[in-house]
């Protein structure tokens, strides 16, 4: 049964000068409150994450990298267009797209779309320094609050490089500010890797060399997953009623060795932001549709919550390995459109680091969900006490409630 929330439940004062615009000089100089298993909430340093991390966990980073993924164009009557590329449309496979080197379509929010009449705009540029490129974006057809667009450009550059070189690293739009110069390093993980998102998986932000090293010496097995950020991320929930937010499709991926690693089942999961919560999570829904049905499918928004699930969380995840070994496939490609609310069974992950997330946000339920309704607590703490809310603020380290 779809539960019944209502969004205002999850409502807090969040000042304006409580929002981190900038990130701090370094990356681990950041807070760390934790959230124990009994309930108690301490006030330390990131630095002293480790210590607080089980020397036998499992560890999960979302390796996605975010893309410059704002563009702006102008029509030949001067108009500015602004277009915010969410996903590859053709082709559709994110690393064929970004090896392309004449054209592509994506989906894209698109900017003043009304006063985009159809013609080819050509990418803003008012030092002429992209003029080789000579990019140019064509509207191919309008759906709802997103549109198909297609780029064209010269040169043979892979679109990879075309957004490297005309793009914008598209910052939260609650930071009120245009994007600078500290963003492209610091709105990116050390670690990001496989490109894609066009909004970064926050939570990991926080981690240095320094506290990656001492994590790994300690014994904590660090591992990878992907899931590419959507614009859905920054979508607020409009509607009174949760059941009537619609949550977008986000692709992960996740290898088989890590798989075989969680179906042991016999270690800590910590997930690094609910990006990886959402993968983690999701996996067990997969493997029900593998058991029932012999394939795998999407994880639709409200699969944990319609019924009762009979099966282990080990018996899911064996079906997931050897679905997988038995066509020679060395990952688990997928999206979801997970929605973690209050009343979410958590299978999976036992702690989560996240940081301080927007009011009446689906982020704030899942915070409630892994917390068992504690988050205002958390959150009173959190405001009292100096932290730093939003993308560039301080951690947490959250323990689920048993």
């Amino acid at each position: 049964m779809v539960p019944s929330i209502k969004i205002e439940d999850y409502n807090y004062n969040l000042p304006d000068e409580r929002i981190a615009k900038y990130p701090l000089a370094q990356r681990d100089s950041s807070k760390l409150l934790y959230y124990s298993p009994d309930r108690d909430i301490s006030c330390h340093g990131f630095t002293e994450l480790p210590s607080y991390i089980d020397e036998n966990s499992l560890m999960f980073f979302n390796d996605t990298k975010v893309v410059p993924a704002r563009l702006f164009f102008r029509r030949a009557s001067g108009a500015h267009i602004e277009v915010f590329c969410l996903e590859p449309s053709e082709p559709s496979d994110y690393n064929v797209c970004f090896a392309s080197t004449s054209t592509c379509v994506w989906k894209c929010v698109v900017g003043n779309v009304k006063r985009w009449k159809g013609d080819v705009l050509s990418c803003y540029d008012p030092d002429g320094r992209l003029s080789d490129i000579a990019l140019k974006a064509s509207l191919v057809e309008r759906m709802g609050q997103t549109s198909l667009v297609r780029f064209d450009w010269n040169g043979g550059l892979p679109f990879s490089q075309v957004l490297e070189m005309c793009g914008n690293v598209p910052i939260p739009p609650y930071l009120n500010r245009e994007t600078e110069p500290i963003d492209y390093e610091r709105y990116q993980t050390l670690y990001a890797k496989e490109r894609g998102s066009v909004a970064a998986p926050t939570a990991g932000l926080h981690f240095s060399q320094r506290v990656l090293a001492e994590l790994e010496n300690k014994g904590v097995d660090c591992r990878r997953v992907c899931l590419h950020v959507g614009a859905g991320t920054f979508l607020p929930v409009k509607d009174s009623d949760v059941a009537r937010h619609p949550m977008h499709r986000e692709p992960f991926i996740i290898k088989t060795a890590e798989l075989e690693a969680l179906a042991r089942g016999d270690r800590p999961v910590v997930a690094v932001g609910t990006t990886s919560v959402r993968t983690l999570e999701s996996l067990y829904y997969a493997g029900v549709s593998i058991i029932e049905t012999g394939n795998v499918c999407d994880v639709e928004q409200w699969s944990p919550y319609i019924r009762e699930y009979g099966y282990s969380t080990k018996e899911s995840l064996e079906a997931i390995v050897a679905y997988l070994k038995q066509r020679g496939l060395d990952a688990l490609e997928l999206g979801t459109r997970i929605i973690i609310v209050p009343g979410f069974k958590f299978r999976i992950v036992d702690k989560l680091v996240t940081n301080f997330h927007q009011p009446q946000s689906t982020l704030i339920l899942l915070v409630s969900a892994f917390v068992g309704g504690d988050w205002r607590r958390i959150y009173d703490f959190a405001l009292e006490n100096d932290f730093r809310f939003l993308s560039y603020g301080d951690s947490s380290l959250l323990c689920k409630h048993l």
